[in-house]
């Protein structure tokens, strides 16, 4: 089973293999795109809402890498729902292929190259310079803003 993001209706994605999805996902799409999806709904496309323990789970995976503020709402349960389902997640998106990769799911990517390898960021103040395992709004030490570095 494939699980698609946005990006899959927006690139028009087609698989014969059976399809999933979420409803927070219609809600992002206009035009075309929006037309695609209730197409496939009404085909058949399975819709799966997950579990909140699931939901809950990729949001720790997320923090844990340092992914979970650039995470909609969307993609935490679009994870959650390839999670549950033990299906491939067909997305774009960066983030969510990064979180996938530290829960094991499954990704395809649609229209970008996909990501070589799973990442823990780490953030740095702007002011003092210190590094962080963990986004917060402002620096603890300094109360500067922090951006994300990659680990390596």
């Amino acid at each position: 089973m494939y699980v698609l993001d946005s990006s899959a209706f927006i690139n028009e994605y087609h698989t014969d293999e059976p399809i999933a999805s979420i409803p927070l996902v219609r809600e992002e799409l206009e035009d075309e795109s929006a037309f695609r999806f209730d197409a496939l709904e009404g085909s058949g496309m399975h819709m799966h809402i997950p579990e909140p323990e699931t939901v809950e789970r990729v949001e720790r995976a997320a923090r844990e890498t340092g992914d979970l503020a650039t995470l909609s709402d969307t993609d935490v349960r679009l994870v959650a729902a390839s999670f549950e389902l033990d299906a491939r997640l067909v997305t774009d998106d960066y983030a969510m292929q990064n979180v996938a990769e530290k829960l094991n799911v499954a990704v395809e990517v649609i229209a970008q190259e996909g990501i070589d390898e799973q990442r823990d960021w780490r953030f740095q103040c702007a002011g003092c310079g210190r590094e962080f395992e963990e986004n917060h709004d402002r620096c603890p030490v300094c109360g500067s803003d922090l951006s994300r570095k990659n680990p390596a």
